[in-house]
């Protein structure tokens, strides 16, 4: 009776005068394919009690559904189509109903239809699963068959022959014939709740998720998926030494998929729909003149100070993100702005950080110390049964956001090697274990580092200060030295700033907020911030719904600017010594670095071309970050001393005469031993260092293993 009536909604369900589903049968048949995708929505409006029989009990009712399917396909093509379970028509289903947090599944939702939400963090080979055993008695020769229908069930073999005119074929007379068996392609994912749906302070939790047939080998690991399916149990046949094997009601969940369904291009809010009334408020929002401001001034606004307003505005500038582009060759031209952070500790770099993690769509905070190759990339895991499956590490999870990594520079070189092939690329690809496959890992990279000194250091270059491989740096668009520099008016400022963030910390330090009435919130006072999910909805949308391009114009002025950024820095490394004094090199990288600087100005404002202001703001933008760093000099002897009294004067050159005594030429010595000494004969501590850096500029002291040993030269 239920299979009738499921085959009457597939042959009569019309959609725009045409009978959707008959058309899609002969169709997917005539192209060899054997899964059709079913709206639940489509099926409750033929036939609401035929929607809650397959909500309340979906193993059974799929089996119904998917034998009318192959009824109603022989019917339609008058052949003879095999109606079996194996390889007849697969029935996936597809829903708009919310989703179902992973950390919420409970007993109640055990054998009902679910959807859920999440990222695919591993998969496992796609094996065949026998769904009809073929077995033969060996001594009377008859032949019978078993099904094998659960997911992780298995079959028994009779132990006696059930042929009635024999008397006696003993024990376990019956073996398997593997050749006449028939087969279902089965694998097994495993679905993690998506990072920024995790509460704080937990660990995201994951799932095993169970896909057959024509559903296997779409999801790689890394997708953002919404999976339609059965919450069952298995019971594990683990080892024994295991407790929970010994108890027997004990069993495992996992969800067996009926319908999957991506989020595009990497992230959920791609697939996000704004509402009219929203969409009218962000678009009256992206005429204001001064949103470029707005934006970058509602960045971590409990942060302030003179040197963070360029930061704030090549932070939102990353948020925007450029335009990904696919030449006809099918090269890909990366869209996503990497910005390094590098300087002085308590700057705030990490706070950024932080903060960045929550306004974008995808964020993933990472410590370069705690970080290793792997777990940046992908990694080849071996599980219980032996057999190597493919996890994704943080670049992939955060594909389509921004992965922020702290302390970069406390990561190990052969880590920070591994990464780059997703900066610029944009993929990480994997051969290990007799996997071979590319991730996509479409991320911004937003890094804070320390100088190799743990302070930058006035008296060395740039290049010294930074001891980073050329190949890393030239992957970052923006690089910003932070400084902490004293002075007392500066230092002034930033502590009742501080004061005031302590005193009203409940408002943020007393900046207004935007309100969340549209029109309030445009027609706030000039220093006015947006609120933080109003950043968040707004940068969503204008990632979704802007694409500006270059004109010949722009194009022209950016290409002339370039060449003679390229002039500056060639007279800079001439003057310097050449090439291996450059801290960062200059590169086409950073020309198209520019390119998509200029085109997130001109995506904030939700305009189709870029304009000529956006290119000059990109160039300025460019020249107090990465120009900045790559023409940073080391101060000079002279005007070192310049600043000193006569009393220090004296002690740095008796600290001078000590240490060319104490260190002949042509030797080595600890540094620390030196500096202790010297302190036990009375110099001061800060005079030796002083005299180390003045010897060492003059060429007659260089620093081996970062400064930990010296070695006198002449």
């Amino acid at each position: 009776m239920m299979q009738k009536r499921y085959a009457d909604f597939l042959r009569n369900f019309r959609a725009d005068s045409v009978f959707k589903y008959r058309e899609l049968l002969i169709q997917h048949h005539r192209r060899g394919e054997l899964t059709i995708t079913v709206e639940l929505s489509e099926l409750g409006l033929f036939d609401g009690a035929l929607l809650t029989s397959l909500q309340k009990s979906p193993e059974d009712q799929l089996d119904l559904f998917e034998a009318a399917a192959n009824d109603v396909l022989r019917r339609a093509v008058l052949s003879n189509t095999p109606c079996n379970r194996s390889t007849g028509v697969q029935i996936a289903l597809k829903s708009t109903q919310l989703a179902t947090p992973l950390r919420l599944l409970a007993a109640d939702h055990v054998g009902k239809l679910i959807k859920v939400s999440g990222i695919i963090v591993s998969s496992s080979k796609v094996k065949s699963k026998a769904a009809r055993i073929e077995i033969q008695c060996s001594r009377c020769g008859k032949r019978d068959s078993l099904d094998c229908r659960g997911t992780f069930s298995t079959a028994s073999l009779p132990i006696k022959c059930n042929n009635v005119s024999q008397t006696d074929c003993g024990s376990t007379p019956y073996v398997i014939s593997p050749d006449d068996c028939s087969y279902t392609d089965q694998q097994t994912l495993k679905l993690q709740e998506a990072p920024e749906t995790v509460p704080a302070g937990e660990m995201p939790r994951s799932t095993l998720v169970v896909v057959e047939r024509g559903l296997v080998d779409i999801a790689a690991p890394g997708a953002r998926v919404s999976i339609l399916g059965v919450l069952s149990l298995f019971e594990r046949a683990d080892k024994p030494q295991n407790p929970d094997a010994a108890v027997a009601a004990i069993r495992l969940p996992y969800i067996k998929v009926v319908g999957i369904d991506f989020n595009v291009d990497g992230h959920g809010n791609k697939s996000r729909h704004f509402s009219p009334a929203e969409e009218d408020r962000f678009v009256e929002l992206s005429r204001r003149s001064d949103i470029y401001r707005l934006l970058a001034a509602s960045i971590a606004p409990s942060i302030q100070g003179e040197y963070t307003l360029d930061i704030k505005k090549a932070l939102a500038c990353q948020l925007m993100g450029g335009c990904k582009k696919t030449l006809p060759d099918g090269v890909k031209l990366r869209g996503d702005i990497n910005v390094l952070l590098l300087g002085d500790p308590s700057t705030a770099k990490s706070q950024f950080l932080k903060f960045v993690e929550k306004v974008a769509p995808v964020g993933v905070y990472t410590s370069g110390k705690g970080s290793s190759a792997a777990g940046l990339t992908a990694s080849v895991i071996r599980d219980k049964n032996r057999e190597f499956f493919l996890e994704g590490g943080a670049m992939v999870l955060a594909d389509g956001g921004i992965c922020c990594i702290d302390e970069f520079d406390k990561m190990r070189e052969t880590d920070r090697v591994a990464i780059h092939e997703a900066m610029e690329q944009q993929t990480i690809s994997i051969a290990k274990a007799g996997i071979t496959t590319v991730l996509n890992s479409r991320t911004s990279v937003l890094a804070a580092a320390n100088p190799v000194y743990g302070r930058y250091d006035d008296l060395r270059s740039a290049a010294e200060n930074i001891d980073m491989m050329s190949t890393i740096l030239s992957r970052f668009d923006c690089i910003f030295i932070v400084r902490d520099i004293r002075d007392e008016g500066r230092d002034l400022s930033i502590a009742k700033h501080v004061m005031g963030v302590h005193m009203k910390a409940s408002n943020t330090a007393g900046v207004v907020q935007a309100s969340a009435d549209p029109q309030t919130s445009l027609n706030n006072a000039a220093d006015s911030i947006l609120e933080l999910k109003l950043l968040r909805d707004y940068v969503a949308y204008c990632r979704t719904k802007s694409s500006p391009r270059l004109n010949s114009e722009t194009a022209a002025l950016l290409s002339s600017e370039y060449v003679s950024i390229r002039e500056v820095v060639k007279r800079q490394g001439d003057c310097a010594g050449g090439q291996r004094h450059q801290a960062v090199p200059v590169t086409v990288r950073q020309l198209e670095a520019l390119v998509r600087i200029a085109e997130s100005l001109a995506k904030m404002r939700l305009e189709a071309t870029v304009q000529s202001r956006d290119v000059h703001e990109a160039l300025r933008l460019f020249k107090v970050s990465t120009m900045a760093a790559a023409s940073a000099a080391p101060q000079t002897v002279g005007v070192e001393m310049r600043f000193l009294g006569d009393e220090e004067r004296l002690q740095i050159q008796n600290a001078e005469q000590f240490l060319k005594q104490r260190v002949p030429v042509g030797t080595d010595a600890k540094m620390l031993l030196v500096l202790d000494e010297g302190v036990a004969l009375g110099h001061a501590d800060f005079a030796l260092r002083r005299a180390l850096k003045i010897m060492s500029n003059r060429m007659e002291f260089t620093e081996l293993d970062k400064g930990r040993r010296l070695r006198r030269l002449r």
